[in-house]
């Protein structure tokens, strides 16, 4: 199967929305289930991408899933600095899952981040329990940057979320 990676369309924000929440919710990453605040962010695709670009693994027709590409800092940056773009959100549908088109969405954020003026670093957060997420990050090059670690709710001391950065070459 031949996975295109390319910006999501309007007519796509509800149903890549739908697959960012799932994702979330069925790998029980939301502390909070389908009460938690974070779900309506994650669904809410047209405020990203006013924000930042989103991408969409698509095949056949139909999106796999999608990510955040936030290039420079800006209102959907939450660790990055000066010349560093940060990943957020990335997300496969589950019955897509181990196709490639996780990797291949970070792959297409990497080739952004190397085609923006002035960047040097890639930057994201993941929760500890995002296995797959991080063999994929590890393949790409990315290593743990423990001194970014932060808790996106400071008054719950149990959320942590882990810092990984890939200095592009």
């Amino acid at each position: 199967m031949d996975i295109a990676i390319r910006p999501v369309e309007p007519g796509e924000y509800d149903t890549l929305g739908e697959i960012t929440a799932q994702a979330y919710l069925q790998d029980g990453l939301l502390d909070f289930g389908e009460s938690d605040a974070y779900l309506g962010e994650l669904r809410d695709v047209a405020k990203r991408a006013a924000a930042a670009e989103v991408l969409v693994a698509v095949a056949d027709g139909k999106v796999l899933g999608g990510v955040t590409f936030v290039p420079t800092q800006g209102l959907m940056a939450d660790i990055s600095g000066p010349g560093e773009a940060e990943i957020r959100m990335l997300a496969v549908a589950h019955a897509a899952r181990g196709r490639g088109a996780g990797e291949a969405l970070v792959r297409a954020c990497l080739d952004r981040a190397r085609a923006t003026d002035g960047c040097v670093r890639v930057v994201l957060s993941t929760q500890s329990s995002m296995h797959a997420a991080h063999r994929i990050y590890e393949r790409l090059g990315f290593v743990r940057a423990p001194e970014r670690d932060w808790n996106p709710l400071p008054h719950l001391d149990d959320i942590s979320l882990l810092a990984y950065e890939l200095t592009l070459s």
